[in-house]
């Protein structure tokens, strides 16, 4: 077996395209599990048992259920019932939705940490609880979750080449893709292989130096 850079060269353009597709589903998939996930984590401390249960149901349902499945559903599925979305959005969509009950843990963890102190404080403050959420619990409970929210980053990372199961080009797509086209597997799975790790291992240190930080 040789090592062919003209392939290399090749495949860089589709490459790159690839590189562009996964950050894409990366970066929103990211903000739609933190977000959802706090609003879950928020949820389930309301003493009304009806919002509890529901939502408890809905989150338990999704986190015991395979992303792969999920994808399917939201891609094969939901068109039948007149919902349909372009399969990147589809994929953002399902990346989120599965990984906003694993950040709603992460919150429920670092709420659970806040001193009961801070809300008796509100309390005798008589600060409404908009104002208890987002002015004293929230700030304390964040910082504490923060190292935590960023290994699901890395690991939805590694799991963005399940978008190519509904036709999503990511990297591993493109990559497939020409090798199937020029019949050279080697060199672009090598490529992407290396770029996997270009990307998690700095993020990796730099979550290391964030974590050092919050705790001095």
């Amino acid at each position: 077996m040789t090592w062919d850079w003209n392939a290399v060269r090749d495949f860089m353009p589709h490459f790159w395209d690839g590189l562009l597709v996964t950050l894409q589903a990366l970066a929103l998939g990211s903000l739609i599990s933190f977000a959802l996930g706090l609003v879950w984590a928020v949820l389930m401390r309301t003493p009304t048992r009806w919002v509890r249960w529901p939502v408890g149901i809905v989150t338990e349902f999704v986190r015991d259920t395979p992303l792969l499945v999920q994808l399917f559903f939201l891609f094969y599925v939901l068109p039948e019932w007149g919902l349909t979305f372009s399969a990147l959005t589809t994929g953002v969509v399902a990346i989120g939705l599965h990984y906003s009950t694993y950040t709603m843990q992460v919150y429920r963890a670092g709420i659970d940490a806040v001193p009961a102190g801070q809300w008796e404080a509100a309390t005798a403050l008589s600060l409404s609880p908009w104002r208890t959420w987002t002015a004293v619990i929230l700030p304390q409970a964040i910082r504490r979750v923060v190292p935590a929210l960023g290994n699901y980053v890395i690991a939805m990372l590694k799991d963005t080449p399940m978008l190519m199961a509904i036709t999503v080009l990511d990297m591993l797509g493109e990559a497939r893709l020409f090798s199937q086209q020029h019949f050279q597997f080697t060199e672009p799975l090598t490529v992407i292989g290396v770029a996997f790790v270009l990307i998690a291992y700095p993020a990796s240190l730099l979550l290391r130096a964030l974590e050092r930080r919050l705790v001095r």
